[in-house]
């Protein structure tokens, strides 16, 4: 099936990245759908550990095949996972990814894990979060795979699975979503779980600031839902915020079915992480909207594995993102 990248010198850089996201997607579906609720109950996290390393295993794996000499800034490695108190959890990652992957042995699976322990900005790289939105997989609801290429400090081209995540928000399921995206040619969504053709995606051309709908995090610990609040107020938004778990959320505002993504500050020190944002950022760019930080700042993925120049993120369909900015400024929201 022809894609609407075919043509680009990124064409296998993004077609890698789909397939990638793709495998680890299925892995997690498949530990998720397993996850017993008494264990729940006990706050067991055992499941989305195993996903984790098994999902930055089968990715790391695919990048290490097709770009051999690429580094890549991931979340986990495979130190703590090879203690002997969690010899257990290492043979769940080993079997699992040993499905995936026949023959694959201990060794193996963790120096694909370990693929992903550059730390420093070099200016070709990659960055994956396994599980973004950990709380979200336990609770059986919104959760994302993001991998995305960083050349000379820009996201170049990304992909964002989103296996809870069907044609519409609040719809079925289905096969799930990946939203891929490649820096000025477009952004674009294909079934998960199966083939299908690669459909664009658009942010909402809503530009009145009072019909604002916006999502953010579930965990208030992630963002700041009290100055949320009075952004809200200030601006006259009628929608109650919308939360769910992890980059899903650029998701929902790259398909236009929100005009804004908040994770607002509650630290002025926290600075964010690059995996947990660059898949979904060049998505609502690409898709016709504007990411920065709480100060107007574009982002800067060029200092390591923390946007260590940006505070926060504000990510909008382009219309809203000025009233956003202003009413942050006039609150003071990041010392603005």
């Amino acid at each position: 099936m022809t894609t609407p990248w075919h043509d680009h010198p990124l064409a296998r850089e993004l077609d890698t990245a789909l397939a990638a996201v793709r495998e680890a997607g299925l892995l997690c579906r498949e530990v998720q759908a397993a996850i017993d609720p008494g264990a729940m109950r006990k706050k067991d996290r055992s499941p989305v550990t195993v996903a984790d390393y098994g999902s930055q295993a089968l990715v790391c794996r695919a990048l290490g095949a097709a770009f051999a000499h690429d580094p890549v800034i991931a979340e986990e490695d495979s130190a703590e996972l090879r203690e002997p108190r969690n010899a257990a959890l290492l043979d769940q990652v080993v079997a699992l990814v040993g499905g995936r992957a026949p023959g694959a042995g201990v060794d193996q699976v963790c120096a694909w894990i370990d693929r992903g322990n550059a730390h420093r900005h070099s200016a070709r790289f990659w960055t994956l979060d396994p599980i973004d939105g950990t709380k979200g997989f336990l609770r059986g609801e919104q959760y994302a795979v993001g991998l995305a290429l960083i050349l000379d400090g820009q996201v170049a081209c990304s992909a964002l699975a989103c296996p809870n995540l069907g044609p519409a928000l609040d719809g079925d399921r289905g096969d799930g979503t990946v939203v891929v995206a490649l820096r000025g040619r477009g952004a674009w969504q294909v079934p998960m779980a199966t083939a299908g053709p690669a459909a664009a995606v658009r942010v909402s051309a809503q530009a009145d600031p009072a019909r604002i709908r916006f999502c953010e995090s579930v965990e208030a610990a992630h963002s700041a839902h009290d100055k949320a609040a009075l952004i809200a107020a200030r601006l006259a938004i009628v929608a109650e915020p919308r939360r769910l778990d992890s980059m899903t959320k650029y998701a929902v505002v790259a398909r236009g079915e929100a005009e804004a993504y908040l994770r607002l500050p509650r630290d002025a020190r926290y600075r964010e992480k690059i995996w947990d944002h660059a898949a979904g950022v060049l998505a609502v760019t690409e898709a016709g909207g504007r990411v920065t930080d709480v100060l107007g700042r574009e982002l800067d993925f060029g200092q390591g594995s923390e946007l260590g120049q940006n505070l926060g993120i504000v990510a909008t369909n382009g219309a809203v993102h000025a009233p956003l900015l202003g009413a942050m400024r006039d609150l003071g929201v990041g010392g603005a």
